[in-house]
């Protein structure tokens, strides 16, 4: 654990300030939104799988938006790719491989899928011919981020991630198995995920995820990227060199708040900022609170 940190702060939102309408605090629940802005979109093959993104902006700051569990940059960054400055960034969200419109091939989750995500994301952005950009990570996607961010410092500016943890606990998988018969959700939890694969994948998929999560929490130490049982990504933790914003909602159920702190300890320079009526979705359900949170960040 590192002993000194530049700037570890924790900051709160006002309670009171909004009401959050959310019903379910759940990664797979996404809020479908349309998105009526200019913007790009297209495919780029990337190791081996033909990856969909989308960009729109003309800023100067590059930012690289990473979804969450079956997620993608549709579902689950509809606010942010409207409403962040055009200006002052150029926002470019990507469906990771086997999500969304990056299929085929089906998603499958080997042992390293986090790493394999975080590598396909860094190539798809210079693929796209972008050598420097931020990251807003959610979920898995922020994962997906904090290894990205470890493994090419050169490339990422700033980090900025929320619901995501580094290792999987006992408490998480039982989280994890109290969701993974989809048939308990209501018809309005499985609508979006539905709409999006069909029944069919989706139910596969989402059970498949739910095991890979909680095999996390079975590996022996020695395993690789494992400094302890149920790593996920604690080793390259301390290899993270640019600014971050950890964003947490105290009412999130998926992501206990000992992640956030375990974050915050071992990422030297990061700061903590505490949404009281923040769910796991808090950035869809607070939009506007969080995108200028993290235009400030960014901006500084």
């Amino acid at each position: 654990m590192l002993q000194e940190r530049s700037a570890m702060h924790v900051s709160h939102t006002p309670k009171g300030r909004r009401k959050n309408a959310a019903k379910s605090p759940f990664p797979s629940v996404k809020l479908l939104l349309v998105v009526s802005v200019v913007m790009d979109s297209g495919k780029q093959k990337v190791n081996g799988s033909e990856l969909f993104y989308r960009r729109t902006g003309r800023g100067d700051h590059v930012v690289l938006l990473l979804p969450g569990a079956l997620g993608s940059g549709q579902t689950d960054f509809g606010p942010q790719l409207k409403d962040l400055s055009k200006e002052r960034f150029t926002l470019v969200s990507y469906d990771p491989r086997g999500y969304g419109r990056s299929r085929p091939p089906d998603r499958d989750f080997p042992p390293d899928f986090f790493d394999r995500d975080a590598k396909d994301a860094v190539d798809l952005m210079q693929t796209l011919g972008f050598g420097k950009f931020s990251l807003l990570g959610w979920s898995d996607g922020g994962i997906t981020a904090l290894i990205a961010a470890a493994r090419n410092r050169s490339s990422v500016k700033k980090l900025v991630i929320w619901g995501a943890n580094a290792y999987v606990s006992d408490q998480d998988v039982k989280i994890y198995n109290a969701i993974k018969d989809v048939s308990t959700w209501s018809s309005k939890m499985r609508k979006p995920m539905e709409d999006m694969y069909g029944p069919e994948y989706f139910t596969r998929t989402w059970e498949a995820w739910v095991e890979a999560m909680s095999d996390f929490a079975q590996r022996p130490n020695g395993t690789v990227n494992v400094i302890t049982s149920g790593s996920i990504c604690r080793d390259v933790l301390p290899r993270i060199g640019c600014p971050t914003l950890i964003v947490h909602g105290e009412k999130d159920s998926m992501v206990p708040s000992f992640h956030p702190q375990y974050l915050l300890q071992n990422i030297q320079g990061s700061c903590l900022h505490l949404m009281p009526e923040g769910k796991h979705n808090l950035h869809l359900r607070f939009a506007a609170e969080f995108n200028r949170l993290v235009d400030e960040f960014l901006c500084q």
